[in-house]
């Protein structure tokens, strides 16, 4: 009979044990789920964010403005165009 109660102590023990180390890994998987969640939030707002400043980039007033202003160009007048006239195809021989 104390052999009996020896191994059910021990199995009360080692299941006590083993309660703890798994409440324990619970923890560390939330704490760690938690800290994942909090950084995907960051980055959907880092995300937004990019997004925001791509449009703001590529916007033509923007573009057209920096053209003017660093690169000095100037909108096309019909004074300045060229017009270039591709030569009518030449009559072809006709061969019996």
């Amino acid at each position: 009979m104390i052999r009996l109660n020896l191994f059910l102590a021990f199995l009360l023990m080692a299941s006590a044990i083993s309660l703890v180390t798994v409440r324990f890994q619970t923890r560390e998987l939330f704490v760690a789920s938690e800290r994942l969640k909090s950084h995907a939030h960051e980055l959907d707002a880092e995300w937004r964010r990019l997004q925001l400043e791509r449009a703001e980039l590529a916007r033509n007033a923007r573009i057209d403005s920096i053209a003017r202003a660093d690169l000095h160009l100037v909108s096309v007048t019909p004074d300045r165009t060229i017009y270039l006239q591709q030569p009518a195809p030449a009559a072809q021989e006709s061969r019996p």
